[in-house]
């Protein structure tokens, strides 16, 4: 799970603007159901980071997960779209077997979830 430099500029910048400070704040990421496609993408600012998240550091930005949420979301990249029609986060995850034109909300591909080489290392802890 990673940012590209331009998403986590552009995210500092919204922390700082804020009033948050980015080597404390995380962006908490998540997986809830719904959306057009059955799975919508969740991003808000925390700073309570527990010891059942999986923490990344992409660009000096903290990403927070919670376990399950990382089945669905562990090798997205998320970038910035500076677009006039289409601004503000761009996922791409390999996992998505399809998403909706929101590009929010996303369909899984179940038996490449069900992959045992592709468990991620904290299942074989």
């Amino acid at each position: 799970m990673k940012f590209t430099q331009t998403a986590a500029e552009k995210l500092i910048q919204i922390m700082k603007r804020d009033g948050l400070d980015p080597s404390t704040t995380a962006i908490r990421m998540g997986v809830k159901g719904g959306g057009c496609s059955g799975f919508t993408y969740t991003l808000d600012f925390t700073s309570n980071i527990t010891k059942r998240d999986l923490t990344y550091s992409s660009f000096d930005v903290i990403i927070a997960v919670d376990k399950k949420s990382h089945l669905y979301i562990g090798q997205t990249t998320i970038d910035w779209s500076n677009d006039l029609q289409d601004r503000g986060l761009k996922f791409d995850n390999p996992l998505a077997k399809g998403s909706c034109g929101c590009k929010t909300s996303f369909m899984i591909d179940l038996e490449q979830t069900k992959n045992p080489d592709s468990k991620p290392n904290w299942m074989n802890e």
